[in-house]
């Protein structure tokens, strides 16, 4: 199975951005890049780039060739990927996360199965939901550990561990004595939140728009992509964050930071194993869900 030249050449253009750039990264000539973007125009009777502007900007059926340029190449590489781990015995898979779930007990999960089997190596990427599903679909990635349920069919899930948010504050923080705080106690904090569009944020703003709520109403004097940042300053006593509890049960055991459930909220989350179906190492979901289930 070869993988077109062809293709390989359009995702290097798309890549580097310039036709100058993408011919010497290929270490081929201008014009031998700009043929085979037109053999691939003539052999699917498309127009891959708009011709009004400088920049490339796919056109819609471009954008719909790109991806599954991507696809084609990541399924080439998984083949020969796989074909070399099968003559040393190795399995080996990528794994993509969300970052609330890389600050959860799933890393951990994972490099437990590493070391009961010798034969695996796992591949952690982070990165957002919505990019870990295009990943998915593009075979780029094996298996997604995130949160909640993938809407679209030609993905499986399995129910990993049931989650909910909760508002953490520095052991410092008189909040942190309570045993709970009503929502609208919250208006005079100063918020500290994950930035659009993460999980987390999507959550919680809709538990405020069931209570007749926006988030405007708050403090939100910080937006960071960042979850171990979010808990290193929150631990500081410089502001309070609405989080999943099982993104800080390190900081819980050490008393860096403490969790209080908000007032009759109920945010809470699954997270879940997501693959094909065809995913090669169905053995492996029953382990990951086993070790994790030990802590």
């Amino acid at each position: 199975m070869m993988f077109d030249q062809k293709a390989n050449t359009l995702l290097t253009l798309v890549q580097e951005g310039s036709f100058t750039k993408a011919a010497q990264a290929l270490s081929l000539s201008q014009p031998a890049v700009s043929h085979q973007i037109r053999q691939l125009e003539e052999e699917f009777g498309i127009q891959i780039f708009h011709k009004d502007r400088k920049e490339l900007r796919p056109t819609p059926a471009g954008a719909v060739l790109i991806k599954y340029a991507r696809r084609a190449l990541a399924v080439y590489n998984n083949a020969r990927q796989a074909i070399e781990d099968s003559r040393s015995n190795l399995r080996r898979f990528t794994v993509a996360i969300t970052p609330t779930v890389a600050e959860s007990l799933v890393p951990q999960t994972l490099a437990y199965y590493c070391m009961e089997n010798s034969d695996a190596h796992i591949n952690i990427m982070t990165d957002t939901i919505k990019n870990i599903y295009d990943k998915l679909k593009s075979f780029e990635t094996d298996l997604a550990i995130v949160e909640g349920k993938p809407d679209d069919s030609s993905l499986t899930s399995v129910l990993l561990d049931t989650d909910f948010l909760c508002l953490a504050v520095s052991p410092q923080h008189p909040f942190s004595k309570r045993a709970s705080v009503p929502l609208m106690e919250l208006k005079k904090e100063k918020f500290i939140m994950r930035s659009r569009p993460g999980n987390t944020r999507v959550l919680f703003e809709r538990y405020l728009e069931n209570n007749g709520e926006t988030l405007r109403s708050f403090n939100v004097m910080m937006e960071i992509d960042n979850v171990a940042t979010i808990k290193e300053l929150v631990s500081r006593n410089l502001g309070v964050t609405v989080i999943a509890r099982s993104a800080c049960l390190e900081e819980l055991r050490t008393g860096r930071l403490a969790v209080v459930p908000i007032e009759n909220s109920s945010m809470i989350r699954e997270i879940n194993l997501v693959f094909h179906r065809d995913f090669s190492h169905p053995e492996v979901l029953d382990e990951i869900r086993r070790i994790y289930s030990s802590f």
